[in-house]
């Protein structure tokens, strides 16, 4: 029997912990519940235990969940997959954030598919920053064209970066990307968030100035 709310306390604690070690506020700290492929009941658990922020990756099963619980109004969604261009009006419409914006097509379609009507989508990069084939992921160097592009759309606000750093290299890895999001910080107010650290990692990642941890596992259970 899987006790959601123990777990949030559990890293709850754990982040507090790595905030401590670190000498930094835990305010500063976003606890972001990736509950991909977990069932709604789970999900309203974790919401009567105090969490808002969840992730999820898959576009027509998080419809699914979103519209299931609407009467949840604090309920704050992020999507923090691959995307693909024929889901970008499903993502643009439901979701509050995107963590992974890579190309400039995919920022394209999502500023055309967010209503003017709503407030702007809370946009974050993904870089790959250890260089991975496997990964999805802006590269360093393509980094300012994107943000150049992403600044003039009037329906995204440019809130920060993300990436999923090399087991090996993680401590180069997270240097490099608290270096990027600061050089981006100096001319951007909204600019805030550094989305890195995951169940396994978050305590090197917290270390290392992230202020948004995914955190799956470790709340919700392994995947079945």
């Amino acid at each position: 029997m899987i006790d959601i709310k123990d777990n949030l306390a559990i890293i709850k604690q754990q982040i507090f912990q790595a905030c401590q070690q670190s000498n930094r506020c835990v305010d500063d700290v976003i606890l972001l519940a990736v509950s991909k492929t977990k069932p709604i009941n789970l999900i309203e658990q974790a919401y009567q235990a105090g969490q808002r922020e969840f992730g999820e990756s898959y576009v027509q099963e998080a419809v699914d969940k979103i519209n299931a619980l609407t009467h949840l109004s604090q309920l704050n969604w992020h999507f923090i997959g691959p995307i693909q261009s024929n889901k970008t009006k499903l993502i643009a419409t439901h979701f509050s954030w995107v963590h992974s914006v890579d190309r400039i097509k995919i920022a394209t379609r999502l500023n055309e598919h967010r209503s003017a009507q709503d407030t702007p989508l809370n946009v974050c990069l993904q870089v790959n920053i250890s260089g991975e084939r496997s990964k999805s992921g802006v590269t360093v160097e393509e980094l300012p064209a994107l943000v150049e592009f992403i600044d003039r759309c009037e329906n995204l606000t440019l809130r920060g970066l993300m990436a999923i750093p090399e087991k090996k290299a993680e401590k180069t890895s997270y240097i490099k990307m608290f270096e990027l999001f600061n050089m981006l910080k100096l001319n951007r107010e909204k600019l805030d968030t550094l989305s890195m650290g995951m169940s396994n990692d978050l305590v090197p990642a917290i270390a290392n100035g992230s202020t948004m941890v995914r955190v799956g596992s470790a709340i919700f259970g392994q995947r079945e």
